[in-house]
């Protein structure tokens, strides 16, 4: 079946799969396999390929002499599995999972390990921890979990189009914020739920993560990011599960990624990758940066480019 759309509206991919009563993942993979001149299951198996490299993430991201470069990070996923493994977590074996996966894929990032960037590196954490934990918690099948991964990608090109996913643009939210939309949406529809909860779930994740500023301690991806991974994959699983129990938004998906650029327009420079704001200016932040670098309290600061793609900043999103 052909669909003609080019990822403007999330609405419209919605209405589609609505239309011929299929999942949202099975719209994109048609579409996306007839623009791209693949056969369905040829993008299928790319898309496989990329849920096995974050699966190879975990085990490494679990080491316990895993530390960045830096020494900023590492160490904190293997604590978070050890206390879901011995009963000290609180949340249960979903969230828990959910939060040890996060880490351990972002702070595989921040180590210059092979991770995937989901949309982003600095956000590389979220939709493989809702992926690997739907699959390896609740019990879901690997082909649906790779389909899911179409519909997230979905999600991600509409706010390509819509807003940005680049934190040098939109701040934390753009990043983390639309990773945890990507990863709500695939989760709903993992659990069963039809495309407009999906969407309803995308709203949801997005507004709850409105605002929220990029801050890199010494101009790296590290602090308070890979933290921030472990945040916003619960928000994805709380947006899925309100989505899911038919809670609304009130406000829709796309109006939402609307609002989360004109946000993102209105955050000054210092809150958007420059290091020159928020967390990274705090005493203790600056202390760090010039252990990092080895010299002036405010050398981190112009570590962070702001433009992503270097080794200083540690993003390649």
């Amino acid at each position: 079946m052909s669909y003609d759309f080019s990822f403007d509206s999330l609405a419209e991919v919605v209405s589609a799969a609505e239309r011929d009563g299929v999942r949202i993942s099975d719209v994109v993979l048609a579409q996306q396999a007839e623009a791209m001149e693949l056969a369905p299951e040829d993008l299928f198996d790319k898309m496989a390929e990329r849920l096995r490299v974050m699966d190879e993430c975990i085990e490494p991201g679990c080491a316990a002499d895993l530390r960045s470069t830096s020494g900023l990070t590492g160490g904190d996923a293997r604590r978070m599995r050890e206390a879901s493994r011995t009963g000290r977590a609180l949340l249960g074996h979903v969230m828990d999972g959910a939060l040890y996966r996060a880490l351990a894929v972002s702070e595989l990032n921040a180590a210059m390990g092979r991770i995937v960037a989901a949309p982003t590196a600095g956000s590389c954490g979220i939709l493989p921890a809702a992926l690997l934990t739907m699959r390896d918690e609740l019990g879901c099948e690997e082909r649906a979990v790779v389909m899911s991964m179409f519909t997230a990608a979905a999600v991600g090109l509409v706010i390509e189009k819509r807003a940005s996913v680049a934190g040098a643009e939109g701040g934390c939210q753009a990043e983390t914020g639309s990773a945890a939309a990507m990863a709500a949406a695939a989760i709903v529809e993992l659990a069963g739920g039809t495309p407009a909860q999906a969407s309803c779930a995308v709203a949801s994740a997005i507004q709850n993560l409105l605002g929220l500023v990029c801050d890199p301690v010494a101009g790296l991806v590290e602090v308070p990011c890979v933290k921030r991974n472990a945040s916003a994959v619960a928000v994805a699983f709380v947006s899925a599960e309100l989505a899911l129990a038919g809670c609304s938004t009130v406000i829709p998906a796309d109006e939402s990624i609307q609002a989360m650029r004109l946000v993102g327009n209105a955050m000054p420079a210092s809150l958007r990758e420059t290091a020159e704001g928020g967390l990274a200016v705090t005493p203790t932040a600056l202390e760090l940066a010039a252990e990092v670098f080895g010299g002036a309290a405010d050398a981190g600061q112009s570590a962070g480019c702001g433009q992503g793609g270097c080794a200083a900043c540690g993003d390649y999103g």
